[in-house]
């Protein structure tokens, strides 16, 4: 396995919000969920908790409604255009969930947050770092270097204004595993929020430089992560 920091390695990310947020009885809007992973788990370590999982993919969210879970409500939306009142969570979450926000949107999106979140409450924004060996080989496909700096540069104008207090600062590591390269181009390639434009030629330059990572047991990565908690003044 490949570090390209020191930074801790954080196998669940849960454990690294529960460390930083109360989440017993808090009432949480996921924006932008996907398969809402982490609301899954977060719902089931603390049972008097509620999670809205908001979704724009329209797939995905079909997905979602045919995997119901108790104590999660599933709904079609976006970011920047939340259909609740002011005031109405305690905790805003976006896991890698910012820099899919179109650019022009994004300020409105942590606005939107800002809106929704009681005084007091938290906004967690996790975002993947541009780094490391597997950054690598999906930028062979899916260029982000913009949109990720754009994530990161429409949270430090947000701390300019008077709605928000930076909290936390954190870098992490997170493992990723793929068991072979048909599971890493269903996934990473082949999202149906997005259409990569996979052609035979991206396909075959992507697989030559996945394959040297594979081992018997398949192919294993550290994302390197940056996450920023802020406080609704």
């Amino acid at each position: 396995m490949n570090t390209a920091t020191d930074a801790p390695l954080v196998h669940d990310e849960l454990d690294l919000l529960a460390d930083q947020v109360p989440l017993a009885g808090a009432r949480i809007i996921e924006l932008g969920c996907g398969a809402a992973a982490l609301a899954r788990a977060l719902v089931q370590r603390f049972p008097d908790s509620h999670v809205t999982a908001l979704e724009v993919d329209e797939r995905q969210h079909a997905k979602n409604l045919a995997a119901p879970a108790e104590r999660i409500s599933f709904l079609s939306g976006v970011s920047q255009a939340i259909p609740f009142p002011d005031g109405r969570f305690d905790l805003a979450l976006m896991l890698k969930s910012l820099h899919h926000v179109p650019q022009p949107f994004m300020a409105q999106a942590l606005a939107e947050a800002a809106r929704v979140l009681r005084p007091g409450g938290h906004l967690y924004v996790s975002e993947p770092v541009y780094d490391g060996t597997l950054n690598d080989i999906v930028k062979l496909f899916n260029e982000e270097r913009v949109v990720r700096e754009a994530a990161q540069a429409a949270v430090d104008a947000a701390l300019q204004g008077p709605v928000w207090t930076p909290v936390a600062d954190i870098r992490f590591m997170t493992p990723v595993h793929f068991p072979d390269f048909e599971t890493f181009e269903r996934k990473m390639m082949r999202p149906t929020f997005a259409d990569h434009r996979i052609d035979e030629a991206k396909l075959e330059r992507v697989r030559s430089a996945f394959m040297p990572h594979c081992g018997p047991d398949g192919a294993h990565f550290v994302r390197p992560m940056h996450v920023r908690l802020l406080r609704r003044a």
